[in-house]
């Protein structure tokens, strides 16, 4: 029996709509890369891919349909080696970025709960719930239950067509009370010194780690001045007397060493716009960048990993920049973090206090934006409608598609 028209439509409506369904499932397949089952998305643009176990996402593909791709994204040196037992959980897929909670060594246990480093969420199994497209945005979305404190974490990666940028959602309900919580964005660096170009929004201040960092009894050795406060990213104290100081605007720096120092950002009202950080890769010719709201992640914890580090796993040959978007203090977790501390002591917010009555929301993009070879560095960042442009030293100017709006809305 022949169909009418209106009967036609929306079957093929429906049949379209399962297409697009199925096409948005295909690209979230399992695949291991580098020996971690992995979740893979994809667009024309980028291909980035999210461990199963733990949420780490690398590696990540930006400019993948161009003649020079780039991955920004470093992937520890024991991914492809035979497995052998490791000190905490997390340095089972180490590798990109994860979001942490609670972020930090957690070495001690509050009221009850002995979490693991940066959390239970970065190194046990998220469950896929799944994928889908809206227009011209591609979601993958995973779950976590936590145990220590009971919650559950949504992680929700967006991509969108037409973009070199990974929007990340995480939602995290239940898991009431303060916590110090962030993003653990780790890149690969080059080996030649300073050919690494870093910049940031305006800072309050920054504090070089107040306690021991790197122990030489465990083999590790560090830089730069314990517990040191400074207000420029280029004159930062160093640990021996006498000797000049770090400019940390230019990395790798130091070879043989592992340091871990904290930015305070400057609020949204002040510097009207997000907060934002950009690693230049002058020899590479592209700019990683990372855009946050500071009224959420208040900080940025800054880890340089060059060849400092000599007990299992590292051995010496670990070499890359963690550029952490935190509320937390430093690396050392929930107690030290919702405690009075060296920053807290300073005005500065070091833990999020979480409701079980509503949900927290973190929002956070990262994206890479290829500049000419007389770029230099960036020396700022303007916001318009849907874009951003990079600001060089040198005065060139270089736009992209970039939806920061997301980062108030979580909508795109």
């Amino acid at each position: 029996m022949p169909m009418r028209l209106n009967q036609l439509l929306p079957m093929t409506l429906s049949i379209i709509a399962a297409a697009t369904a199925a096409t948005a499932a295909d690209s979230a397949k399992l695949q291991t890369l580098h020996s971690q089952p992995s979740y893979v998305l994809s667009t024309k643009e980028v291909e980035v891919a999210v461990t199963r176990l733990g949420g780490h996402m690398a590696p990540v593909r930006f400019f993948r349909d161009s003649a020079q791709p780039v991955q920004p994204y470093h992937i520890s040196p024991w991914q492809d080696e035979k497995p052998t037992k490791m000190p905490a959980p997390v340095l089972v897929p180490l590798r990109g970025d994860f979001f942490c909670l609670p972020f930090g060594g957690n070495s001690d246990a509050v009221g009850g709960e002995k979490h693991p480093p940066h959390g239970e969420i970065v190194g046990e199994k998220w469950k896929f719930t799944g994928s889908h497209r809206a227009g011209d945005v591609l979601t993958l979305t995973l779950g976590f239950e936590t145990k220590v404190r009971a919650g559950q974490v949504t992680k929700e990666l967006s991509l969108v067509e037409g973009q070199n940028v990974v929007y990340s959602r995480h939602i995290i309900e239940g898991f009431a009370g303060r916590v110090p919580l962030g993003h653990h964005a780790t890149l690969a660096m080059p080996e030649k010194e300073g050919s690494v170009r870093i910049a940031t929004s305006a800072i309050r201040f920054g504090m070089t780690c107040p306690g021991v960092f790197s122990d030489p009894k465990q083999r590790e050795y560090q830089a730069l001045l314990p517990g040191a406060k400074w207000t420029d990213l280029k004159s930062v104290p160093a640990a021996w007397k006498g000797a000049v100081d770090v400019d940390l605007t230019k990395l790798p720096g130091n070879y043989g060493f592992a340091d871990l120092v904290q930015i305070v950002n400057q609020p949204w009202e002040k510097t009207q716009g997000p907060a934002w950080t950009t690693a230049t890769y002058l020899d590479q010719g592209y700019v990683w960048f990372s855009l946050k709201d500071p009224a959420v992640l208040q900080t940025t914890v800054f880890w340089m990993e060059n060849h400092g580090r000599h007990g299992h796993p590292w051995n010496g040959r670990n070499n890359c920049l963690g550029l952490e978007d935190v509320t937390a203090h430093f690396a050392d977790g929930l107690a030290v973090s919702t405690r009075e501390n060296a920053l807290s002591r300073e005005g500065v917010v070091t833990a999020l206090e979480l409701r079980a009555d509503r949900p927290t929301e973190v929002n956070y993009i990262q994206g890479v934006v290829k500049i000419p070879s007389a770029f230099g560095e960036v020396r700022t960042l303007e916001f318009g409608p849907g874009n951003v442009t990079f600001v060089s030293s040198t005065g060139m100017r270089v736009k992209a598609p970039v939806r920061h709006e997301f980062l108030k809305s979580g909508k795109l």
